[in-house]
């Protein structure tokens, strides 16, 4: 039985840059989610991928992490329907990491 589960949330604050010298800087929340979609096959980690996704905010980054082969194709065109934007993807061995901003 595979069990997808959240392995970790992390804030991190991003400084923009000074728009008008009496407004100073500002200072805006980011999440980055990363799901454990290891030993799902086709189609289960884009959709996982995809629910995870509506879950985040507008800017938040999704971290995939996926085994099976295909989802270097799914995960693509998962990002081109919803619009979002695929920062990177990788891969260690037989490990796929896919870094996803939420648009």
């Amino acid at each position: 039985m595979v069990l997808l589960y959240v392995m970790s949330v992390r804030c991190a604050l991003f400084l923009c840059k000074q728009t008008m010298p009496s407004e100073g800087l500002r200072c805006a929340r980011m999440t980055e989610k990363i799901v454990n979609l290891r030993g799902l096959k086709c189609p289960l980690p884009a959709l996982r991928a995809r629910k995870a996704l509506t879950g985040l905010k507008s800017g938040d980054v999704l971290i995939a992490e996926c085994t099976d082969p295909l989802t270097a194709i799914d995960i693509p065109n998962l990002v081109n329907q919803t619009g979002d934007k695929l920062e990177s993807s990788s891969r260690d061995g037989d490990l796929l990491i896919f870094r996803i901003r939420k648009k």
